[in-house]
């Protein structure tokens, strides 16, 4: 087997204390160590898992060739910098920085040093997505749900930021064209960011996707339709399925076929981090990398520019913290 990989966790709250688990099962890499500016957070992760609680940044840049990051989206930037600087490459969580200059600047930064960089939209490696991708030929139509009750843990993001980004990125990936419209609106309800949203996106070549995020809803629910023509695809990213639905005209009279896609039962986290691991040992680009991230981070600031436009009409005081993810 060749040499494993090794790798830090920048970040060990509730998400980045998952990544740690999850590389710590990575056969292709070593997780070498975790760092986090709360150090007792730090000494309870590394104890559970028998690796260093690095002191300082500094000294876990000095010990790995790759770090997954788990941090605020605006400290993203300035880590990724110190990062690329001393030679190693990063994974990002989403969203990818604060803003689209920022994006520009860190995917400049990773081509000039040869670095890898990729982006935590974790959903492009779910079961489901993967098999319904896989047979996509042009899909026209998106109606996607991504309901979620409220947490404290989203006090300081908004839902676009939060949740809607996830289903931009894949919307992004499945159509490969250029949008040229965005209408969307969206509200606080339990909090001063906005708390539920509704974007309609049209695209160049003609598709449109209607998204609906919620973090005030009773249930959980994630439903990602969408539609070619003679065929419609259902996917369910807590089941991490697919349903494939078509007319079958083979017999005496049409009939609504449905077809269970097959997929490969895997953990997305567990996924998108051996495929980050493998770009670092490949020197291959990943499948969302610096530019695929800034792709879905411009959509997003475009969705919250029109929320912003239609709560300025309704006298709607809305917080935006733009680019912020909820870990700390």
């Amino acid at each position: 087997m060749s040499e494993r990989i090794p790798v830090a966790v920048l970040g060990v709250g509730e998400h980045g204390k998952k990544h740690a688990r999850e590389l710590k099962q990575v056969a292709g890499a070593e997780l070498v160590g975790v760092y986090d500016l709360r150090p007792e957070r730090a000494r309870e992760t590394a104890a559970e898992l028998g690796v260093r609680a690095f002191p300082s940044l500094d000294e876990a840049l000095s010990a790995v060739r790759a770090v997954s990051v788990v941090i605020p989206t605006t400290d993203h930037a300035a880590i990724a910098r110190q990062a690329f600087a001393r030679g190693v490459d990063a994974l990002l969580e989403k969203p990818l920085t604060r803003s689209v200059e920022e994006a520009n600047e860190l995917i400049r930064l990773a081509e000039r040093a040869g670095r890898i960089l990729q982006v935590g939209h974790l959903e492009r490696f779910n079961p489901g997505v993967v098999a319904a991708k896989a047979v996509s030929t042009h899909p026209m139509f998106f109606e996607i749900h991504r309901l979620g009750v409220f947490s404290s843990r989203s006090l300081d993001v908004d839902v676009v930021f939060d949740l809607m980004i996830h289903d931009l990125d894949l919307v992004l990936w499945m159509v490969d064209a250029p949008w040229r419209d965005v209408r969307a609106v969206g509200l606080p309800v339990l909090s001063d960011k906005v708390d539920i949203a509704n974007a309609r996106v049209e695209f160049e070549n003609g598709a449109v996707a209607n998204l609906t995020a919620s973090r005030v809803s009773t249930e959980k629910v994630r439903k990602f339709r969408y539609f070619q023509p003679n065929e419609y695809f259902s996917i369910d990213f807590t089941r991490r399925d697919a349903t494939l639905i078509r007319v079958d005209r083979s017999g005496p009279s049409p009939r609504i076929a449905f077809q269970k896609l097959a997929t490969t039962p895997q953990e997305p986290l567990r996924a998108e981090l051996e495929a980050f691991v493998e770009s670092v040992r490949t020197r291959r680009p990943p499948l969302v990398g610096g530019r695929e991230g800034k792709q879905a981070l411009a959509l997003a600031e475009q969705v919250m520019n029109r929320i912003e436009e239609h709560a300025a009409l309704l006298n709607v005081p809305i917080g935006r913290s733009v680019g912020q993810s909820g870990e700390s």
